[in-house]
């Protein structure tokens, strides 16, 4: 068995038709591009006739997002043609450090990325068995039949602290099976994390990394809100959430570790803002799928239901906003998920873990697909492009 990711970069080839909607251009499609010819990122509008820069009107993401009506903003926007969607995503794909290769970037920019944990019963049993197997995959299979036997049944359509939630808490503690996992995925708190720094992620077709000394790790394929500073959810976004299971397994007080790396935040391809084509109802009724393929044959299919989701979005979005805490340029809210690969790849007990090259595709209907390869994040493009950067580049284009 071999784990080492330090191979050659292959790179995908994407085209539009792998990467929109199942409506092509009918919603509100937002984007976030490098445009060589300014030498810099811009928002950008996805249309039927290409992609076209509106950093003459929104110089970030993050302003557009601001505006009473953030989709009618967009479209009222004429912007720059700067090019098509397979220029975009070819020169993404072929050149991901090139500052002369017109791409596209992650779309969100000054908003923090948050994620939610612990919203599935599924993936709150499997951080379950991550904590009673410290971290071992080989342990990992006893671990899920013994919980499986002694909690599975009971917790199917518990609402998060509601007073059966509360009676199912009392009844494990008796048994000494409690967990912190079981607090936040029963409990009236929800698990809100910070899964990346603003600028940090990583978008479609780019290298999504996993730390070189991880030995248990997978996507985690997500629907992410996009939340303006007065907590008005006004799109939506695809991300993969990757975690490292061996590390969270060890303790959870090693989440930042398992869960913020380089590149280990991918989001994309595009925010679809919300309008009469596409809202939060479609979040809710959509359902997640994810795609593995490696690069020996290997291949996973799973999905997630969002109607299984353990707590409403806007009730997660009420946890992340409020008097007890702000976000004055806004925040992506990942959802959480429900997939948690594991049968075994490579040998008996061993679950499932990256291999070179894996290419992984998330897709909804409405959202499209955000598809990129895995690689270690030591070797992944380093995150160089911070704040200074972009506000002195902002400046220099006079859009400040």
């Amino acid at each position: 068995m071999t784990t080492d990711l330090d191979t050659t970069y292959a790179g995908l080839r994407l085209t539009a038709a792998d990467v929109l909607p199942e409506d092509g251009y009918a919603g509100t499609l937002l984007a976030r591009i490098w445009n060589p010819a300014v030498n810099g990122p811009s928002p950008a509008a996805i249309r039927g006739g290409g992609v076209y820069d509106v950093s003459g009107d929104f110089p970030t993401v993050a302003d557009l997002c601001e505006r009473p009506d953030p989709a009618a903003a967009l479209a009222a926007a004429e912007g720059r043609r700067v090019g098509d969607v397979d220029q975009f995503l070819a020169g993404g794909c072929a050149r991901p450090e090139d500052p002369s290769a017109s791409r596209f970037l992650a779309p969100v920019d000054l908003q923090p990325v948050k994620a939610a944990g612990v919203t599935f019963v599924v993936s709150m049993l499997e951080r379950l068995i991550e904590e009673r197997a410290a971290g071992d995959p080989g342990a990992a299979a006893e671990a899920r039949a013994e919980l499986t036997a002694l909690v599975g049944g009971d917790l199917k359509g518990l609402r998060p602290g509601s007073a059966q939630a509360a009676e199912v808490k009392r009844l494990l503690v008796e048994r000494g099976r409690w967990s912190q996992y079981l607090e936040v995925g029963l409990g009236p708190d929800a698990e809100i994390f910070t899964k990346a720094l603003p600028l940090s992620a990583v978008g479609v077709g780019s290298r999504a990394g996993v730390l070189r000394s991880s030995r248990w790790n997978n996507p985690e394929p997500e629907i992410a809100l996009i939340v303006s500073s007065a907590g008005a959810v006004v799109g939506a976004t695809l991300g993969n959430d990757i975690n490292l299971r061996d590390v969270e397994g060890r303790s959870a007080l090693l989440l930042p570790r398992a869960k913020d790396n380089n590149a280990s935040c991918v989001l994309g391809p595009f925010i679809r803002l919300f309008d009469a084509t596409c809202g939060l109802d479609d979040v809710r009724a959509a359902t997640v799928g994810l795609s593995i393929t490696g690069r020996d044959g290997y291949t996973l299919t799973g999905s997630s239901p969002h109607s299984e989701i353990s707590r409403d979005p806007a009730d997660l979005v009420g946890q992340l906003f409020g008097d007890a805490h702000q976000y004055p340029d806004g925040a992506v809210l990942m959802l959480g998920t429900m997939f948690a690969p594991t049968e075994d790849r490579d040998e008996a007990g061993g679950g499932f873990t990256h291999r070179p090259g894996d290419v992984v595709r998330i897709s909804t209907a409405a959202l499209g697909s955000l598809v990129h390869e895995v690689d270690h994040s030591e070797a992944c493009p380093r995150w160089d492009f911070g704040l200074r950067k972009l506000m002195t580049g902002l400046a220099r284009r006079g859009l400040l």
